[in-house]
């Protein structure tokens, strides 16, 4: 089958680089600041192996601390000073589209997560990467944050309700006009709808914390882990919204119930996982549920390294791996490595 004139290419497929976010806002993390600098030090490290990384710096603090933190690297690592609020660059980034044989930069409105948290220089964000990348640019006139959709590159889109229809994002919206708005931006023929997020998500129920595309058609989502998991309903209810979707399903277990040190019950998903050339970067927050999702991870990606990642200091920011990540797509080459 021939690839279309214009279409998001799956994560799946061979990758030129990958950006990684980088804190610099230390009244937005608390005590967690230090700690998650050092787990996305890490992650950049264990990435780097595999292909270019791009850490965005957003300010000259952030800089030299990413500087410092990532001194003696193998691998290719690019420090860029970028408008950036914070990390999190699958919602403030652009997403990257294939046009013939180019790239371009596909942006939207960012309003804080329905007016959740503002911060400087994150509606720059998306412009500013692409023309780190020298991509060309389009600008949409709706809100919508990368991460509340998933693409399978065959067509497919999903996405939830609680988030893309809450009227902090796109007031009056109703079904039909989100549907007309995703089909126009991202040339797909099926929008595949779930009706909530997980519990305690505060950006109103991200798609890439409940299910991901492991291939065209093909799902993996959670079940839960676990007698006190909070996220169990709805889990299961996702699940069966997928399946009677047509498309077919995986499961895996969720990391269970996670709490910060207050006590308080944390989105953590092992759906936050990111894929780049050759590996699953994999957030982790625990070691029972953790090795369970690295075997199914495993049997869906056999010709790719499961790495896992402790996340739960990126966690207490709001957000894990697949948040402060954006890839760019490799042009020239057909989409391989998805799920089998």
């Amino acid at each position: 089958m021939s690839e279309p004139a214009f279409f998001i290419p799956p994560e799946w497929a061979p990758q030129s680089a990958i950006w990684i976010g980088w804190p610099h806002l230390d009244s937005e993390w608390g005590d967690a600041f230090e700690g998650a600098r050092r787990e996305i030090a890490q992650v950049a490290r264990r990435a780097a192996r595999y292909l270019p990384v791009r850490i965005a710096c957003g300010s000259e603090e952030a800089e030299h601390a990413a500087a410092a933190a990532l001194s003696g690297c193998t691998g290719s690592i690019d420090l860029v000073r970028i408008p950036t609020g914070d990390i999190w660059l699958r919602d403030t980034g652009p997403v990257i589209a294939r046009e013939g044989n180019r790239l371009r930069g596909l942006g939207f409105r960012f309003n804080g997560w329905g007016g959740k948290y503002i911060m400087p220089g994150d509606r720059q964000t998306a412009a500013a990467l692409a023309a780190a990348e020298a991509l060309a640019f389009t600008a949409h006139d709706f809100v919508l944050e990368g991460g509340a959709i998933e693409l399978d590159g065959a067509g497919r889109l999903m996405t939830t309700r609680q988030c893309l229809l809450n009227p902090n994002r796109n007031t009056g919206w109703d079904q039909a006009q989100a549907e007309h708005a995703l089909r126009t931006s991202f040339n797909v023929d099926q929008i595949i709808w779930l009706d909530q997020g997980l519990r305690h998500d505060h950006t109103d129920g991200h798609i890439d914390n409940l299910a991901r595309f492991v291939g065209p058609g093909h799902a993996v989502c959670q079940t839960a882990s676990g007698a006190d998991d909070v996220q169990a309903d709805r889990l299961q209810a996702a699940e069966a919204q997928l399946r009677a979707s047509g498309l077919q399903v995986t499961t895996m277990p969720s990391p269970g119930r996670v709490r910060d040190a207050t006590g308080a019950d944390l989105p953590a998903s092992h759906m936050n996982f990111t894929l780049i050339n050759g590996a699953v970067l994999l957030p982790v927050y625990e070691d029972q549920y953790s090795r369970q999702a690295v075997g199914c991870l495993e049997r869906l990606f056999p010709d790719r390294d499961i790495l896992t990642l402790p996340a739960r200091a990126i966690l207490a920011g709001g957000g894990s791996l697949h948040c402060m990540t954006r890839e760019i797509p490799h042009i020239g080459q057909t989409p391989s490595g998805q799920a089998s």
